[in-house]
């Protein structure tokens, strides 16, 4: 029942996010451990705002204890990129986030952390799940959360400042100040108002908060920041005439952005937009690291600036692990995720938002005109992406024509292949074309880029076509 994807343990609440499958998940992990000679050591559990986060988390804790682990449990809702930055700062082998990030409302899940507040790798979340296999449910150990807590064993403490105190080190806070920007910040019902309402704050910026309430129901949308949920954003940057509007998705470690015109600003834009900033503004030095289907274009500004881009499967996990072979400046994915070199090894929107004002202060530009500087020398790629939802049965039934029928378009001007994650079809002028299957929703995902709309667009439908989709 319980199977690991991109992005942790996902699943549609009381159906397979229960209290049994939260116990069986932390009892895997409590094995792994206790297999891993770390019987005895501090874990970290915190949780985001979602409906039963609090309680499962509390379970969680609850189980760890009865192993005879020490859980350290965040005792109020936070960001997911706090809860890795608390395992890294503390040390710890190992975390827990209670969160189903940017899913519907329906899902809960769990992130698990190894040391360095690392995303679990697919080694780890193997192993959990080899782990969970032999756990007997009636033979699960724990201890109640307030005995736990009244004998010390569970120890409660908040993070927050140490958190917002290493991201304001980290940026330039005297060049925000003088800059005095107007920044309107959707946290989108979740966890990132804090955090971002005190950095920016800090840095004297005119801050504007709207959707800053608890509501497990994401206002009835769904809590990931794209050119769609952020229509109210985009009417309230234009209405109160603000330099920049900023949204992070349900657990924050995914940012969202609309620019002083009201227009959304894809991942795929920021991811480049920063790295150039962080080379030529900032004079660093390294190279790029994007997922598989994530924008060309950073491939082109990173060759211009003397570096190099690395390309990965789609899982941050992988980016983080990439990033720290290679030493590279920053890592993205077009969903969202940004990571930046000398924070977390995972993805951040809070820390990526602060850096994004930082830019603007810095360079004295909009984020229209900081991109336009940057296509005029390397030139323009237009991306285009179609989801496409599908019963069990479907996907068996497409898994079978993708990864053993081996079934793909007769494309034309056609360079190389790779099946390393989905189907990712490379042409000899520099576009691609991808279909894969989410790992952390029912969906089959496609998307493209080219010179043109019209061609990205051609890619796309000869898949659909080929799939009856």
């Amino acid at each position: 029942m319980i199977k690991f994807g991109t992005g942790g343990w996902r699943a549609i609440i009381a159906d397979e996010f229960t209290k049994a499958n939260i116990r069986l998940l932390t009892a895997g992990l409590c094995r792994l451990m206790q297999q891993e000679g770390l019987s005895g050591a501090q874990v970290c559990v915190g949780y985001d705002r979602r409906f039963l986060s609090k309680e499962s988390a509390h379970w969680a804790a609850e189980v760890l204890a009865g192993y005879g682990f020490r859980p350290f449990v965040i005792n109020r809702s936070s960001p997911t990129p706090l809860i890795m930055y608390t395992v890294k700062m503390r040390n710890m082998p190992y975390g827990m986030a209670v969160t189903a990030s940017h899913n519907p409302a329906i899902y809960n899940g769990i992130k698990i952390f190894t040391a360095g507040g690392r995303d679990a790798d697919q080694t780890v979340t193997a192993k959990i799940e080899e782990q969970i296999a032999q756990v007997n449910e009636a033979e699960i150990k724990s201890i109640d959360y307030e005995e736990a807590l009244s004998r010390g064993i569970i120890h409660e403490e908040l993070t927050t400042n140490e958190y917002i105190d290493s991201i304001l080190s980290m940026i330039d806070t005297e060049s925000i100040k003088k800059a005095h920007l107007k920044i309107a910040l959707d946290p989108m019902y979740g966890v990132s108002q804090t955090s971002l309402r005190t950095i920016l704050m800090t840095c004297r910026c005119d801050l504007e908060v709207i959707h800053d309430r608890h509501d497990t129901l994401f206002g009835g949308k769904l809590p990931a920041p794209n050119a769609v949920t952020l229509i109210p954003l985009s009417n309230f940057v234009v209405d109160q005439n603000c330099n920049l509007g900023i949204a992070t998705d349900g657990d924050a470690d995914r940012l969202g952005v609309i620019d002083e015109k009201g227009e959304f600003v894809h991942p795929n834009t920021l991811l480049v937009l920063l790295y150039y900033y962080l080379v030529k503004y900032r004079g660093w030095q390294g190279p790029c690291v994007r997922n598989n289907s994530t924008t060309h274009l950073l491939d082109r500004v990173a060759a211009g600036l003397g570096q190099r881009a690395y390309e990965v499967p789609v899982g941050f996990k992988y980016i983080s692990a990439k990033m720290t072979e290679t030493d590279a400046i920053i890592g993205g994915e077009s969903s969202g995720g940004l990571a930046v070199r000398g924070h977390i090894s995972g993805k951040d929107g809070i820390y990526a938002a602060a850096l994004l004002v930082e830019m603007l202060a810095v360079t004295g530009k909009s984020i229209s005109q900081l991109f336009r500087e940057i296509t005029d020398q390397y030139g323009q790629l237009v991306y285009r992406e179609a989801d496409f939802r599908m019963t069990p049965a479907r996907k068996a039934e497409l898994q079978k024509l993708l990864f053993e029928d081996l079934l793909c378009p007769e494309f034309e001007n056609v360079d190389h292949v790779s099946r390393e994650d989905g189907c990712k079809v490379y042409f000899k002028d520099g576009s691609w074309v991808i279909c894969r299957f989410s790992g952390t929703e029912p969906l089959l995902r496609m998307a493209g880029e080219a010179e043109t709309g019209a061609t990205a667009e051609s890619y796309i439908n000869a898949w659909k076509r080929l799939l009856k989709l």
